[in-house]
C-alpha cells in the first residue's frame, strides 16, 4: 500500500493545477501562483513518500 504521503502528495498536485488553470482563466497572478506552489509542495510530498515506500519495501 503505499505511503500516505504519496496520495497527499499526488492530490496536492492535483489541486495545484486545477488552481493554476483557474487563475490563468480568470487572470488572477495570486491564483495562479498559489497552483504552482501547492503542484511542487505535492511533488516534494510525493518524493518523500517514496522514499518512505523504498525504505518499507527494504525491510521486508
Amino acid at each position: 500500500m503505499p505511503d500516505h504521503d504519496r496520495i497527499e502528495g499526488a492530490a496536492r498536485n492535483l489541486g495545484g493545477k486545477a488552481k493554476e488553470a483557474a487563475g490563468k482563466v480568470t487572470g488572477d497572478e495570486k491564483l495562479k501562483a498559489e497552483g504552482k506552489a501547492d503542484q511542487i509542495s505535492g511533488k516534494i510530498q510525493n518524493a518523500v513518500g517514496g522514499v518512505k515506500d523504498s525504505l518499507r519495501d527494504n525491510r521486508n
